[in-house]
């Protein structure tokens, strides 16, 4: 069920209806039922997986909790042990903690990464027709994202930051609650837990800002992302030249940043209609001026995962604090900054992975993390030049440090597109030896499967798109403002809103939950 079909709409108000007219106390086991309804719409077979996840992790959160509370007790009781004895103890209730989250962790991610094998078109292929068709389902429906949220929960649980919910069905929800299942956000416990649970009484603001928030998400998906997306596949064509894989990296640009922003509107909107926020997850990452930053505005849940249970186990572990000791010995500062970047570059290596097992993703992976630690290698001739020019807190500077960012994650990001990263490497050379700057006035441009009307409708959509950015990045925020404008202003700029979603909506048939771009990886 997508979240851009009429069927989920329906489905939704359903939901809400029955949300708030019955007892309290029914909230959260209804949202449970929902979710579950939602999931299994989407494929049976896909409730396995979900199911393996689920019972795993709640199974392993509530072994581990229950050791640390006989932990506390022990000691508790026996307080005559001595320092030593207390140690030893505490090591081994650590080392059986270990063993039960570690045979936690490889099952989930196993299951993952074998699912991840089957989307290889090798592999699905030779699975039809055979005992194995069943499997050549590909990802089950937002896989990465439950199991990261209920791997992450573990880990915390383990680290002793966190409680393990001893509500198996409170436990199912945390972890297949139904609007982030499709790409995200990723939640912590924390961040989370107890506002699935707890009772929600309607507040006409906060449902008027989630449904507003929803119809832009809308808009984003339907009207720019959608539209657009018939002129990405067709600039991938070679005979194109150098202009067609430059337009090609701005219009994958707009489109991947409707659909998921898009997406993630309509997540934390019909989640604020039920009273349960959910965390940003992007924070206009086009108006970075580095890499670094754009890393902390887009996808920040990702990021901060990554960060939490990759790059700092990674870089505060054992060996590299041994490696950093021996390196710092021999070459100073740098050998100081070495298991940095070694945690660094295992933490994109995974997250190429996670986006796909192809070697383009690994490249997109390693190219971020290229320029990441570049930057911060080169960060001494950085202050020396602005040191000298004073060109730092011009404001025009500010708008080249924008745009400059923006083509370089542009020409990275493009590397989602070519399976075979010889063909992204051809289109830089293209971009040198065969610019054909022609296609723009040969009429090229409307055979690339857009309409005169099409541009012009884009052309509108990414004005309106850069005018709310914009005021969202000086000012806050866009809803608060309207909600002190005068009723029939604020009502009216909705409705046109709505409008423009409805009439200029690119809608088709086929529409399934794999219509969202991330809901692939």
């Amino acid at each position: 069920m997508s979240f851009i079909s009429f069927s989920f709409i329906l489905f939704f108000f359903v939901l809400a209806a029955a949300y708030y007219l019955l007892p309290k106390r029914c909230q959260w086991p209804l949202l449970l039922v929902f979710s579950a309804v939602f999931y299994l719409a989407a494929d049976l077979r896909y409730a396995v997986f979900l199911l393996v996840t689920v019972v795993s992790a709640y199974i392993a959160v509530c072994r581990m909790d229950s050791r640390l509370k006989d932990q506390e007790k022990y000691l508790a009781e026996n307080k005559s042990l001595t320092r030593e004895e207390k140690k030893s103890y505490r090591a081994g209730v650590k080392r059986r903690n270990r063993i039960t989250l570690t045979v936690c962790l490889v099952l989930n991610f196993s299951m993952l990464f074998f699912c991840k094998v089957l989307l290889l078109p090798g592999p699905a292929a030779a699975a039809e027709g055979t005992a194995l068709s069943f499997l050549s389902l590909g990802l089950p429906l937002g896989m990465s994202f439950y199991l990261f949220q209920s791997m992450g929960y573990c880990i915390d649980v383990y680290r002793g930051k966190a409680k393990a919910q001893r509500n198996f069905f409170q436990f199912a929800l945390f972890t297949t609650y139904f609007p982030y299942l499709i790409q995200g956000p990723i939640n912590s416990y924390a961040q989370l837990g107890e506002s699935l649970w707890k009772p929600h009484d309607f507040d006409g603001k906060q449902w008027s800002f989630g449904l507003q928030r929803m119809l832009w998400g809308y808009f984003k998906k339907l009207v720019i992302a959608d539209r657009i997306a018939p002129m990405v596949a067709a600039l991938r064509a070679p005979e194109l030249g150098g202009m067609g894989f430059f337009l090609l990296t701005l219009s994958y640009a707009l489109q991947i940043y409707g659909d998921f922003t898009g997406g993630i509107d309509i997540t934390i909107g019909m989640s604020q209609c039920l009273g349960i926020p959910l965390r940003e997850n992007f924070l206009r990452p086009y108006f970075s001026k580095n890499i670094a930053e754009y890393w902390r505005r887009w996808h920040i849940s990702l990021g901060e995962w990554m960060k939490d249970y990759i790059f700092y186990p990674i870089s505060v572990s054992a060996p590299m604090l041994r490696l950093s000791k021996a390196a710092r010995a021999r070459f100073g500062n740098f050998g100081k900054r070495l298991p940095v970047y070694v945690a660094s570059v295992a933490t994109w290596l995974v997250t190429g992975i996670w986006h796909g097992l192809t070697p383009n993703f690994i490249l997109w992976g390693m190219l971020n993390c290229l320029f990441i630690v570049g930057s911060e290698e080169l960060s001494p001739l950085y202050e020396r030049f602005h040191g000298r020019f004073h060109w730092k807190d011009r404001v025009w500077y500010g708008w080249f440090e924008i745009l400059r960012m923006f083509l370089l994650m542009n020409f990275i990001r493009a590397c989602d597109l070519f399976p075979h990263v010889g063909d992204y490497f051809a289109g830089f050379g293209r971009m040198v030896l065969n610019p054909n700057f022609t296609i723009l006035t040969d009429g090229t441009m409307l055979t690339l499967g857009l309409t005169a009307l099409d541009f012009g409708i884009l052309g509108v959509g990414i004005v309106l798109l850069f005018a709310v950015s914009l005021y969202q990045e000086k000012r806050g925020s866009v809803r608060e403002m309207l909600w002190g404008k005068n009723p029939w202003v604020r009502y009216s700029l909705i409705f046109i809103l709505l409008l423009a979603v409805l009439l200029l909506g690119k809608y088709g048939t086929g529409y399934n939950a794999s219509s969202f771009i991330y809901n692939q990886f």
